[in-house]
């Protein structure tokens, strides 16, 4: 690990190729760029996450630290480190002090992996307005987390009313064990009849001010054709807000699934026993990884947030971001606000 205070993005690049030199083979094969933005606080978290992450999905990894936004003097303090503490493979971790920390994608730009997609993770509170950041507008993968805001629910609908195609939330991710055991079980209800199943009415028992919990609702709405709630819990629900979920069916049959607090669900299905399956939760290094295994859009992660928030029309949006230049200091009321730069940016999720 090298560590270079006060530096320039000049230095870093030179630095980073000069120990890729030294690397050798090892530093093939990159598939992509991540790029964490974390605040201080959680700087440590995010780089355990993204270093689990960098082990199943050969990656160039950059950490942007925002700091101190308001120092008068410019600053850049870096740590380049080639198979180390963060993973196998070429990392950058940046803080940024002063006016730089608005300009973070100046020092990001020349550190991409040449031809290699670009995912940026926010493990932070994300802009209500994602073209603010420019790391966001050349992106083509955008991970953001509703459940670390103040107001999950509120963040949401901001993640709604914002959404272009290529955006994602970890809070979907933590649903998705309840997704596949759910339509596992419908499969086989199914099977067994030799016909479809219709789902007439249905409920998620849980924490409503849960993200996971609405956008599990969501899914559920938008695939099964009929409104299905959060309802409070009576028992305290795990990391992902959810207890159980309950499906009423056609021929006045029902399938449930309830969580079992041993890291377990019961399924409970018509003309069959209850059955045990795993339903662990999952650390964050699972929930990134589970993300970096796909750069298209996520139709289904669209069709829920639609159903969960009320906002339409989000998978006919355009995957093209222009970036949008902000200035804390002009939403103060020193400027005239937000302000479109003229030239775009393009993402190809």
């Amino acid at each position: 690990m090298t560590t270079l205070w006060d530096t320039t993005g000049s230095a870093v690049v030179k630095e980073l190729a000069a120990q890729r030199r030294t690397g050798g083979a090892v530093l093939s094969g990159v598939a992509l760029t991540l790029i964490v933005v974390a605040d201080e606080s959680r700087v440590s978290e995010a780089e355990e996450a993204a270093t689990h992450a960098a082990e199943m999905h050969p990656c160039r990894l950059l950490v942007v630290v925002r700091r101190q936004i308001e120092a008068p003097t410019p600053r850049l303090d870096a740590e380049v480190v080639i198979g180390g503490r963060l993973g196998p493979g070429e990392a950058v971790v940046m803080r940024m002090y002063g006016r730089l920390a608005l300009h973070a994608e100046s020092v990001v730009l020349p550190l991409l992996a040449a031809d290699a997609p670009v995912v940026a993770w926010w493990h932070a509170a994300p802009p209500d307005q994602l073209a603010t950041d420019a790391l966001a507008v050349f992106a083509d993968r955008r991970i953001t987390d509703s459940s670390i805001a103040d107001d999950p629910l509120a963040a949401l609908k901001t993640r709604a009313v914002d959404y272009a195609p290529g955006d994602t939330d970890l809070a979907w991710t933590r649903s998705t064990a309840w997704r596949a055991i759910l339509t596992s079980s419908l499969d086989s209800v199914s099977g067994r009849r030799g016909e479809p199943v219709v789902v007439q009415d249905g409920r998620v028992e849980g924490d409503p001010a849960n993200p996971t919990a609405q956008l599990l609702a969501g899914w559920l709405s938008s695939r099964c054709g009929c409104a299905v709630a959060v309802k409070e819990s009576t028992r305290k629900p795990g990391d992902s807000g959810v207890e159980s979920v309950v499906l009423s069916l056609d021929q006045k049959e029902e399938v449930q699934l309830h969580a079992d607090r041993r890291g377990g669900a019961v399924i409970t299905q018509p003309f069959r026993p209850d059955a045990t399956v795993a339903l662990p939760e999952r650390v964050l290094g699972d929930l990134l990884s589970e993300e970096l295994r796909r750069l298209d859009p996520d139709e289904p992660y669209s069709d829920a947030l639609e159903s969960a928030t009320g906002v339409r029309g989000l998978a006919e949006r355009s995957p093209m971001r222009e970036h949008v230049w902000f200035d804390p200091a002009e939403e103060n009321g020193n400027g005239s606000g937000p302000k479109k730069r003229a030239a775009a940016t393009s993402s190809d999720a």
